[in-house]
């Protein structure tokens, strides 16, 4: 390692050549102010120019998230010069900024806004340009809102768009003055190519980008005596929810997220891995009679609908590769209007299937004109987890001295199996457990298939399977990496015979809907709660064993991938090219590549 010497505000420090001085100040235990750079980014593009430092032997101030630092540099990042610049470009973006702090979905938690706090900004001495002020908002998206008004140009949603999730919807368009971030052609998001990840709302800094508000209409759905209203949450809502009430990252607070839903009103508190651990069941056994009887091999997971919807746009060639099974969350909603409603004597009309889930994307999947096979929409209405925490505010519940209460019957009870189905690998290593067992009547040596677990882009396993011998497997999460394995396919070189593919980097501990900030370390933290679930001994921990799974069986679908199974929980994907059908209920009437 070619080691430099450096001295940052009179601190001597030794950091690695071509360091960004940012991150050598950060080593040295100074932090440097910043809008547009943060700790994930693929690149950084210097753009607030609120980061500026000044170093000596040089005329002008210097960005310090892009700047590499060199042997001998010396740098200060508090003078008059560096304190009266930073000053000045946080107040033009105020200047250029809706004044609308209080009614922000990000008040109290906006960058901008705790960086003028932060440089004691009191007041602002421009005004707000009129045509921001005219600027038009985006609500054409069922999963995610663009306020451009809003958008301070620091490009952090461009980086994660290209860079990470490699769909280039955002870019900046225009100069100068006049520089936007927006669309192709100025087109709304329901006709671009987004998947609705929910990745630039995670990363933006301000309110310019945030998730479809659906509170209202659940509110009004619980005051409506005439509806049965049933929840379920998705298994990354219980290592997460707590960080919205100033709990750390890795709370496990299942019970209490029970407890709090039922005080909000739910009639019923059932659990998105009850569906979980059915998935396991439909899509293993959708996995054997694929290796056994002939199909397109590998077979990839369906679980994740911004990687479902990745896959319509750019690889529609491979759609036969997927896994027929709907997600959990849909799988859930066909049941609770069909299983759950003969089971409680309800007519169906009057259940109201409300989602928790950690991903802006399910609110897309649950709009999916396809996702209606009872007769009823699936799923009626998709809350983030950031959503159901203002709920939770807003009904004035003490979440953090709640009682620890339990899920309700029959759609409540899951497995280890199923929890793990919120971080990257859980889908696979829950895959493995029921397929190894289905195959040899054994269970597998070690229940933990720990090589695909970790944050690695791309993950590799092979499992000695009774019969089947050698499985190959693959796990990729982040669309980035997803492409990799999918080139892979495309050019005859793919020698797995199971994928999984998770939209979001870390999974669905990370997904557009979860609290805002989720790091590399919260991701790890959320995991290792998740994995402590999966390991408690009281329950088991093979979708298979799932006691209610068995019931389900027996009383209603009969066997996996038959014909009530196929009717319910599988599904079929649509090829989006330039100009297609709409495929979910809304204003738009096409979308375009």
């Amino acid at each position: 390692m070619d080691l430099v010497q450096v001295r940052i505000d009179g601190i001597d420090i030794r950091v690695e050549k071509g360091t960004t001085v940012l991150n050598a100040a950060k080593k040295a235990g100074i932090l440097i102010p910043t809008l547009c750079a943060w700790h994930e980014a693929g690149h950084l593009p210097g753009a607030c120019r609120v980061c500026v430092v000044e170093v000596v032997g040089m005329r002008t101030l210097v960005a310090s998230c892009v700047f590499p630092v060199e042997d001998g540099m010396i740098i200060h990042t508090t003078t008059e010069r560096v304190r009266r610049a930073r000053r000045m470009n946080v107040e033009l973006l105020l200047a250029n900024h809706p004044a609308e702090c209080t009614l922000c979905v990000r008040n109290g938690s906006c960058e901008l806004q705790s960086l003028a706090e932060r440089m004691g900004l009191r007041t602002v001495r421009f005004p707000v340009p009129e045509q921001r002020v005219a600027e038009a908002i985006d609500e054409s998206s069922p999963a995610i809102v663009r306020d451009s008004r809003k958008c301070i140009a620091c490009n952090r949603c461009v980086t994660v768009c290209e860079s990470i999730q490699t769909t280039a919807v955002l870019s900046p368009v225009f100069r100068g003055p006049n520089l936007r971030i927006g669309t192709a052609f100025n087109l709304p998001l329901i006709r671009t190519n987004c998947v609705m990840c929910g990745q630039c709302v995670m990363v933006c800094p301000v309110g310019a980008l945030y998730e479809k508000d659906d509170i209202a209409a659940v509110w009004q759905a619980l005051h409506d005596p005439s509806k049965h209203v049933v929840v379920q949450e998705a298994p990354a809502i219980r290592a997460s929810l707590g960080e919205a009430f100033g709990m750390p990252p890795g709370s496990l607070v299942t019970g209490k997220m029970i407890a709090a839903l039922r005080r909000l009103g739910f009639a019923k508190v059932f659990d998105t891995n009850f569906a979980a651990d059915l998935t396991i069941i439909e899509e293993g056994n959708e996995f054997l009679k694929r290796v056994r009887e002939g199909g397109p091999l590998p077979m990839i997971t369906s679980c994740s609908p911004g990687w479902i919807k990745f896959c319509e746009h750019f690889y529609p060639d491979l759609l036969d590769h997927l896994s027929t099974c709907k997600s959990p969350q849909q799988m859930f909603g066909a049941l609770a209007k069909t299983y759950y409603a003969k089971t409680a004597g309800i007519d169906p009309s009057q259940i109201v299937v409300v989602s928790i889930m950690p991903c802006t994307a399910k609110k897309y999947e649950a709009r999916r004109s396809e996702m209606a096979d009872s007769g009823f929409r699936d799923v009626d209405f998709v809350l983030t987890t950031r959503e159901l925490a203002r709920m939770i505010k807003e009904a004035g519940i003490d979440f953090c001295n709640l009682p620890d209460e339990t899920y309700d019957p029959p759609m409540g009870e899951y497995t280890g199996a199923a929890t793990i189905f919120g971080t990257t690998g859980g889908v696979m290593e829950a895959a493995l457990r029921t397929v190894y067992a289905v195959v040899t009547g054994e269970n597998l040596p070690s229940l933990d298939i720990t090589p695909v677990r970790g944050l690695d882009g791309v993950k590799e396993a092979t499992v000695q399977v009774g019969e089947l011998g050698n499985v190959r497997v693959a796990v990729a999460h982040g669309l980035g990496n997803a492409r990799k394995l999918l080139d892979l396919i495309r050019k005859g070189e793919a020698r797995y015979h199971f994928i999984e593919i998770m939209c979001c980097p870390g999974g669905c501990i990370a997904g557009g809907g979860q609290p805002i900030p989720t790091t590399n370390e919260i991701r790890r933290l959320r995991a290792e709660a998740l994995y402590r679930d999966d390991a408690q001994v009281q329950r088991h921990r093979q979708s298979h064993e799932n006691p209610s799974i068995k019931r389900l069986y027996e009383t209603f679908l009969k066997e996996p991938l038959g014909h009530v199974s196929h009717e319910l929980l599988h599904t079929e994907y649509v090829p989006r090219g330039s100009t297609l059908p709409h495929a979910i209920s809304g204003s738009a009437t096409e979308e375009t590549s």
